[in-house]
């Protein structure tokens, strides 16, 4: 089994997963939702089709390690009630401390359609696998593009997107699906905990074995120091976020780290963010997670200072960092200039060949919901390209 690429001879280019939908793909999947669909096969004909289109669109910005996009999913965390038995019901949204200090600002995303709608179910029964036809499905449809897009790329040279080296997919981790869907079932928030792990593990192993990268999605990691344990001392909450940590290295004991990558954030939405934990706390903690590459947000008002942390908080050689060095709620463009730049700083300390360029968090986390227009998401991952090939530029001549 091959290991992940790295940034050998140029700064490589990624996101965290989640992109805009079409109003087809997010007519389908409420569809579903709701138990209304007609024509099965015609549904899935429209996800497999948009698949095939995001990932060549990727390919064609610059975007080497691409995804699905997550097109067939309505969110990264509730999809999973398709997949595993013990969820049922509905879950009021629980907003951040953040957005609950700031009622104001609460309505005013609300009443904007900026906070998406969707269902979240609740643990009420035992947690185990129930059809894994979906993800064979969802693995089929990325293989399948990221042929095409290949052979479309065939005869290019060594043209700016026209080479996806690689592709990955995404899976929640246990966690999140603990953050978003309460217990209601289990004696304990661990017993709960370690049964999801046990259900999702056959996941995490397909993804592999069919030979694409897993991405681990652990916003629990982050944001759940604001959410879910809010009214725990920020000890309290490491030492919970450490136990998160742990019951996924179980899951993914059968994993090697090196096929890997694991996604953490604290809410990708546009609220004050004044009550993040630091990532100078959560770092040790996170760096401790089985895989090999870590995706944080580097590019918001809120963190972009923190590539400073890694100057104090040593994490292990072997470790990949894919900071966000784009942001995913608002729709400026980043200069390619800037994205250089925020790509030198981590450069200068970590090295260039341990980074991979990426973005803060997805642009289409939810279906239908999105604060970034699409065309502008594309225009961002563009730039991205574009700022990673300034950077190498400037890293490996001055390696020469």
């Amino acid at each position: 089994m091959t290991r992940m690429k790295t940034s050998t001879d140029r700064i490589l280019t990624t996101h965290v997963g989640s992109l805009p939908r079409s109003r087809a793909v997010t007519d389908v999947l409420f569809a579903r939702e709701r138990g209304e669909q007609t024509d099965v096969a015609a549904g899935a004909a429209v996800i497999a089709a948009a698949v095939e289109q995001i990932v060549q669109r990727q390919a064609e910005v610059g975007i080497d390690v691409v995804s699905d996009g997550e097109m067939s999913k309505i969110s990264y965390a509730t999809y999973i009630k398709d997949r595993i038995t013990g969820f049922d019901g509905d879950t009021p949204r629980e907003p951040g401390q953040d957005l609950v200090e700031f009622p104001g600002l609460l309505k005013k995303l609300a009443e904007s359609g900026a906070t998406a709608k969707y269902r979240r179910p609740r643990c009420v029964g035992p947690v185990a696998v129930k059809d894994s036809a979906p993800l064979a499905t969802d693995i089929a449809n990325l293989m399948s593009a990221l042929a095409a897009a290949r052979r479309a790329g065939d005869g290019a040279g060594d043209r700016v997107g026209a080479r996806p080296l690689e592709a990955f997919m995404n899976a929640a981790s246990p966690g999140v699906i603990a953050l978003f869907q309460p217990n209601d079932y289990y004696r304990t928030q661990d017993e709960y905990l370690e049964a999801v792990a046990e259900a999702m593990r056959p996941e995490y192993e397909g993804i592999v074995a069919a030979g694409l990268l897993l991405q681990i999605d652990a916003p629990d990691l982050g944001m759940g120091r604001h959410t879910m344990y809010r009214n725990r001392s920020t000890e309290e909450y490491l030492a919970l976020a450490a136990r998160h940590v742990e019951v996924l290295n179980h899951a993914l004991r059968a994993v090697p780290a090196e096929r890997a990558r694991m996604h953490i954030c604290w809410g990708n939405y546009e609220g004050p963010h004044h009550h993040d934990i630091p990532l100078e706390r959560l770092l040790p903690i996170v760096a401790k997670a089985k895989p090999q590459a870590l995706l944080f947000e580097a590019a918001n008002p809120r963190h972009a200072h923190e590539w400073a942390v890694f100057r104090e908080v040593r994490v292990a050689e072997e470790k990949i960092l894919v900071p966000g060095v784009v942001g995913t709620t608002s729709n400026y463009v980043e200069h390619p200039l800037l994205i250089a730049e925020r790509l030198c700083r981590f450069a200068d300390v970590v090295g260039a060949q341990r980074l991979i360029a990426g973005t803060d968090c997805g642009f289409g986390t939810f279906a239908g919901f999105g604060p970034v227009e699409p065309d502008v998401a594309f225009m961002k991952l563009a730039a991205l390209a574009e700022g990673a090939a300034r950077a190498s530029e400037r890293l490996w001549r001055r390696r020469g």
